[in-house]
């Protein structure tokens, strides 16, 4: 497996804490202790513009499929929405008083699930953005949704040091995983919807099988919290960023490590704690503390 920077975003004053690709095709946005959301250009690796202005940081952004809408989880509790078509922010979602963590989308109900620091995550309505229901997950934070690819259930790590799994019907506690000792700050179904693979800040990687959510393997995966994971969209690797500055990527089927993207390994990697990445097909996008936006092209063996 190889490993190529081949570029450094740079124009954010302060941390970034998250991302999102655009549906439309070579679009990036970031989000943090800025003043606004911004877009970039992955055909040229570019910024573009500050899509709008923010009055607190950004901890999530999210796109929906098939609804023209940008979502931006703001640290005071507001959810900023962005409409593509009228190019405009329409009136924000307000609901929770407390930092949101995670935004996610259920496409088969058009719901909205916005995930908060006081503990309950939000269901809105994509098509009315109404407010639907709001569940009690957790008596602390909530800090990270994974819908399983089939949407019939979703997990919810929390800051309680536990992973809560819904049914997406009916919103009804399916189970309470235990293994994590630390908060749980990231989770990822498999998009085969096979696994569910969980990190958080005691630096341990947890994979569970996603019918029984038995534990089939724990993995010591870095020195320090590890902030987000990211499946490969089509090849049986996943990706993991840390507070120890580092990216590992792993196998999907054996959770075997076959890479470290580190300076101590020669790459002209992060400086600071790694918040969040995601594929661009083989490419592998991060951000950091350091202010920077990193792409990195992974070659696989074949």
């Amino acid at each position: 497996m190889t490993v190529e920077k081949i570029a450094e975003l740079t124009g954010h004053g302060n941390p970034i804490f998250t991302l999102e690709l655009s549906q439309k095709p070579g679009i990036l946005f970031t989000g943090g202790n800025d003043k606004g959301l911004v877009e970039w250009s992955l055909k040229d690796y570019a910024f573009i513009k500050v899509m709008f202005p923010v009055t607190a940081s950004i901890y999530a952004i999210h796109g929906p499929v098939s609804f023209p809408l940008l979502f931006a989880g703001l640290r005071n509790g507001s959810v900023l929405v962005f409409d593509f078509i009228t190019q405009q922010l329409l009136p924000p979602l307000k609901h929770h008083q407390k930092p949101i963590f995670d935004i996610k989308s259920v496409s088969h109900k058009n719901e909205l699930l916005v995930a908060s620091e006081d503990g309950t995550v939000s269901i809105w309505s994509l098509e009315t953005l109404s407010l639907l229901h709001n569940i009690k997950v957790a008596d602390d934070t909530v800090r990270c949704i994974s819908v399983s690819p089939d949407e019939k259930q979703v997990a919810f790590g929390c800051r309680d040091n536990q992973i809560h799994i819904y049914d997406l019907e009916d919103y009804t506690l399916v189970k309470t995983l235990h293994g994590h000792t630390m908060s749980v700050f990231s989770l990822q179904y498999s998009p085969n919807g096979t696994c569910l693979v969980s990190g958080g800040r005691d630096a341990q990687l947890k994979i569970c099988d996603a019918a029984s959510y038995s534990l089939l393997s724990s993995v010591p995966a870095h020195l320090f919290a590890i902030n987000s994971i990211a499946f490969h969209p089509s090849l049986p690797y996943f990706a993991t960023g840390s507070m120890d500055k580092g990216i590992k990527i792993w196998g999907a089927d054996d959770y075997k490590l076959y890479k470290t993207i580190s300076r101590e390994k020669g790459h002209a990697n992060h400086q600071l704690s790694i918040n969040k990445l995601v594929w661009n097909n083989n490419q592998l996008i991060s951000v950091s503390d350091d202010k920077k936006v990193i792409v990195w092209e992974i070659g696989f063996d074949n």
